[in-house]
């Protein structure tokens, strides 16, 4: 009798053993992943955030044998989508395609934030690395930056701007490029990119700041004007449009997007990701089509790398906003 206890005993403990080493690598025992992953873009359809993000998809497919989709939730500055992946079960099934605006500038300028980017989500990868795009309608008669701010000067609080959201690296940017020429350009911020190129087009609004990629088929058929773009180097689908820089106004800072999973998501599952990602992004024919949307594809970082990107960004955006003393509309 007590060696059928004892070895009743020593088989629960190891059942229990079993089990307590199993918590913290379910996801390697449940095949991971085993139904289809939302990537959820925190911007309008046709945004540049969802171009790239449809981008992606076929080669993530492919690797994680897995079907993945794209759902779009746009919303101040894309706090909203944000916000609904740092709620989200943290099982490698919702994922975050955000720009780094969202990401590196809402801390920054928005007085209460319902996360905290850093604490809330795990960053997974970059993906891309561009500037921004000044665009005018062609009624304006501007060419470039010169003759934009020529006209503000001339015309003190007549010619408003657009960008894609208060608190978007298109309103920072041209807020620090308005204290540094002394012009006075009320900002029209609109609930995405989609809605601000729609009346950039019907010239409702004269000229604005885009994401790098959806208004190169407008730009291409003279419909809207390159005026500039910020970042490092001019864009390799727009090579005639100079940079910022270029034009007198330094602006080198290159913006990015990047793939976010909730904070307590598996390691091991982000680590995948990430190196699919690198897969996907590290072909020939994710850099060409990446080029043809005017996006560089920089070497692949690890998530640990790309993690101190964005702290390193957001410390970047942080000084800007003191210099240009920003505030959201």
């Amino acid at each position: 009798m007590t060696d059928l206890c004892a070895s009743f005993n020593r088989r629960q403990m190891l059942l229990g053993l079993l089990a307590a080493a199993g918590t913290g690598t379910a996801w390697a025992n449940t095949a991971w992943p085993n139904k289809a992953i939302r990537m959820i873009v925190p911007g309008p359809a046709g945004s540049g955030g969802d171009i790239f993000a449809r981008m992606l998809l076929p080669p993530l497919q492919s690797s994680l044998k897995e079907s993945l989709y794209v759902e779009n939730k746009a919303g101040a500055n894309g706090i909203i989508g944000n916000d609904h992946v740092v709620k989200a079960q943290a099982d490698g099934y919702t994922l975050l395609f955000s720009p780094s605006s969202s990401i590196a500038i809402n801390p920054i300028i928005q007085p209460k934030m319902p996360y905290d980017a850093m604490r809330d989500l795990a960053p997974v990868a970059q993906v891309g690395a561009a500037g921004v795009l000044l665009v005018a309608n062609p009624a304006t008669g501007f060419k470039n930056l010169a003759d934009m701010v020529q006209y503000a000067k001339a015309h003190p609080g007549r010619l408003a701007y657009g960008s894609w959201g208060s608190g978007s690296t298109g309103h920072l940017v041209m807020e620090g490029i308005k204290a540094h020429y002394g012009l006075d350009m009320p900002h029209v911020p609109y609930k995405g990119t989609a809605v601000e190129l729609g009346d950039l087009l019907a010239n409702t609004i004269g000229v604005g700041f885009m994401d790098i990629a959806s208004p190169i088929p407008h730009v291409r058929s003279g419909k809207l004007r390159a005026l500039g773009a910020t970042g490092s180097a001019r864009g390799p689908a727009l090579q005639e449009v100079p940079t910022l820089t270029e034009q007198g106004y330094s602006f080198d800072a290159d913006g990015w997007y990047g793939v976010f999973a909730p904070a307590k998501t598996d390691p091991k599952i982000i680590d995948r990701l990430n190196a699919d990602l690198g897969q996907a992004l590290g072909s020939p024919e994710m850099k060409a089509k990446f080029a043809e949307q005017n996006m560089l594809i920089p070497a692949h970082k690890s998530a640990a790398e790309f993690s101190q990107v964005v702290k390193s960004d957001m410390a970047l955006w942080q000084q800007l906003a003191k210099v240009a003393k920003l505030k959201v509309d």
